[in-house]
């Protein structure tokens, strides 16, 4: 999971590469309660993954040290996921949550990539 997540962070287009230094990777088994109270879920197998950080739209150069921004990928959900929907290899679900968390990164919201991918809520 974490090879195919890496190679998905590392093939992007340039000009989105190009605002990936410092976003780190991480692959857990599942989410810790404070991450889940923190997005207001009750249970950990409802988050395959999560973008924590500064989106670039909120960044100025008057900042201070911050945190470095994370992709965290939760691997018992995402598994869960593939083989509930029987629709989608493996590889494609992974690279479809790791674009998901990249676009939290570049400030886009949950409505806004499920308008892009033509999906309803």
């Amino acid at each position: 999971m974490e090879h195919v997540a890496r190679a998905v962070m590392r093939d992007l287009p340039a000009p989105f590469n190009a605002h990936m230094d410092g976003v780190t990777l991480h692959v857990e088994e599942l989410a810790d309660r404070e991450t889940l109270d923190s997005l207001g879920l009750p249970e950990a197998m409802m988050l395959s993954g999560v973008y924590q950080g500064v989106p670039l739209e909120h960044r100025s150069i008057s900042d201070f040290a911050r945190m470095p921004d994370r992709i965290r990928l939760f691997r018992r959900p995402i598994l869960a996921e593939w083989l509930e929907r029987g629709d989608i290899s493996l590889q494609d679900l992974i690279a479809h949550v790791v674009i998901h968390e990249i676009g939290h990164h570049f400030g886009l919201s949950d409505e806004d990539m499920h308008t892009l991918e033509g999906e309803d809520e």
